[in-house]
Parts: structure tokens; sequence; C-alpha cells
């Protein structure tokens, strides 16, 4: 922290950023490595443009307050980070005696994030009912299948044929062990003390079996990450899904990075937690299509002609069951999931 007893800013809801007489970073407080995305101990040093690859309407701020020598506030501030996420944030840029700058950012989306957290649980909600329901009406006759399988397997005069009946079974018991998780409560999961890198590693595995050519699965861990506490199966799941969707609208061909990082002083269904754990899975496929953006959580909503709907509702189900989001954005080239998991209880 900079030798200034009178800017305390490592509690503060506020991103700050601190820059010397030639606009390198020498202090930038928990919040802003949070909103940005980034290490401050690899930015210590480090000129602006590394956190923001888009900096024109900031660079003009810093000038009007350097030149006025007064604080200069931008109200409506565009701007693009290294992480390709795109903010809209009012910035606060204030002159110091020294010949430094002092940046406040304050993100502008906060009252859309808080009604999108809102919607997202009345979405978890409404879709536990449905899936509940459904997986209700698909496990009586999932049971007629099965019976009548065993019953052809013992008229067959072949026995070559019986691979089939017995495809028919192992579905049968696939199926139906997915409905009976469908239907358990949320009490019975399993939550304990486990490593997130060991959840994305088992994905990664998993995922580069089915597709073994031509797809690439990059690790970008931030390996000091403290244990989390979960079920550790269905945060695979969730992984899983999102990992598998990616892969698939890519037909196997592209890349995908999967990050974590930790976040500071994060907010989560309007609680506040001191930590938490992200994790983003990024590809560089076509994106998803516009029309499917606002319902991508949807039961039987899909993007593939032979795509059943139900990834993603599992996926935004099982994170609700951790007190976590679930985001995305996207566009042609690059889609992010933002997945947000508390480290301890709010507070």
């Amino acid at each position: 922290m900079p030798d200034y007893p009178y800017i305390t800013p490592d509690h503060l809801s506020t991103a700050v950023i601190l820059l010397d007489e030639g606009e390198r970073v020498i202090y930038l407080n928990p919040a802003a490595e949070n909103l940005f995305e980034v290490s401050g101990k690899n930015l210590l040093g480090q000129p602006l443009p590394l956190v923001f690859t888009d900096n024109g309407q900031l660079a003009s701020a810093m000038a009007r307050a350097a030149d006025n020598n007064a604080s200069y506030i931008e109200h409506d501030l565009m701007l693009t980070t290294n992480a390709h996420s795109k903010l809209h944030v009012r910035c606060t840029v204030t002159p110091l005696s020294t010949g430094r700058l002092l940046l406040e950012f304050h993100p502008m989306d906060r009252p859309l994030k808080l009604a999108r957290e809102e919607q997202m649980l009345d979405q978890t909600q409404a879709n536990r009912l449905l899936l509940r329901n459904l997986a209700h009406e698909i496990k009586n006759p999932l049971g007629g299948i099965r019976g009548a399988a065993q019953l052809l397997e013992q008229e067959l005069d072949k026995p070559g044929l019986r691979e089939y009946t017995q495809v028919i079974i192992q579905e049968a018991d696939r199926l139906r062990g997915l409905m009976e998780k469908l239907l358990t409560p949320q009490s019975n999961t399993r939550h304990s003390a486990l490593n997130i890198h060991e959840v994305l590693e088992r994905v990664r595995s998993v995922v580069l079996a089915e597709m073994p050519e031509g797809l690439e699965i990059r690790r970008d861990y931030d390996t000091s990450l403290p244990a989390l506490t979960g079920d550790k199966e269905q945060l695979i799941q969730v992984i899983l899904n999102i990992v598998r969707n990616g892969a698939q609208a890519m037909h196997g061909q592209g890349r995908i990075i999967l990050r974590t990082r930790i976040a500071r002083q994060v907010t989560l269904f309007k609680k506040r937690h001191r930590l938490a754990v992200m994790v983003q899975i990024i590809d560089n496929g076509p994106g998803i299509a516009p029309e499917l953006r606002d319902k991508i959580f949807y039961p039987l909503v899909s993007g593939r002609a032979d795509g059943h709907g139900l990834g993603l509702t599992l996926a935004q189900d099982f994170v609700s069951q951790h007190h976590g989001t679930i985001e995305f954005d996207s566009e042609p080239g690059c889609t992010r999931f933002t997945v947000m998991l508390p480290l301890q209880a709010a507070g």
C-alpha cells in the first residue's frame, strides 16, 4: 500500500488504482483486483494499458484532471479489460500533489446485477419444479421399457441379439439414475472440503477423452486458492456441462480456457462475502445465438438440434445450491461463463 495515511482503501468496495508520474500502477486495492480480474502483484510497476486494452476515454479523463489540477469525473465510461470483460463504470480521477493520479471506479451495472440474481433465483426455483415434474413423468415409463426389454431378451433365440436388449436395459438404468438425482432433496447433497482444481482436471480429462482430436483445453489456474466447501460431484457436473456445451458448439475443434481466480468483497444474492472462488470457462467458438441468450438457462432450450436443453439448467440449479451465481457473456470468437462460489458464510 502506498505511503498515504489518509488513503485506506483496502476494505472499500470502491475500486481504487494509484498511478505514479509515469502512469504506472503502484497500488490497487482488492476491489479493483476483483472488478478488473487482475492480480495486484503482477501489475505493480506496469503501465495502465496492461489493465485495459481500450482506455481512450480513461486517458482523456486523466489528461483533463492533470491539466486542470482538479478532480474530474467521467460519468459514462466503457472499459475493456485484458480479461476481455466489458465494464460500464463511473470514474473519478484525482491528481495528487506528488504528480500521481488516484483513480476511483464505481460500477454502473450493480442494480442490473442484483436484478439478474433475483431473476436467476426465481428461474432456478421454477426450473427445479419443472424438472421434478418431468422426472416423475419419465420415471414410470422407464420401468416399463426396462421390463419389456428383459422379457424380450428371454424370448430371443440368437444370443447376438441380446446385446441390443442390454443396451436398452443399461440406458434405462442410466436415465432412471438421472431421474433419481433430479428427485433427490437438496438436503441429501454431500458437502465437504475440496480443491476446485481437482474438479477442473477431472472435467478436462473427460472432455479430452471424448474429443481427442482438434480440441485444446488450456489451464489458467491460481494455485494459491484455498479449499472450497461443496458437493464435488455436483460441481463436476456444473463444469462438465458448460465445457461440453462449448466443445460441442465448436464441433470439437477449438480452444477452451479453464481459469480460476480469487474474488474479494463479493455480493451474491444480496449477501456480502469476503472471499469467493471465481471459475471461468472461455471458448473461442461461434458464440451463443442472440435469440437464445435470455433463455439459455431454461430447461429444454438448446442451440443444437440434438441437444436436450437440460445441461445449463442443472448447472444453474447446482450452483444455486452452493449459494453462488453463474453468468455468461458471448460474442463470436469468445464465450465466457463465470461461476462465483463463496468461500465462507456471508458476513
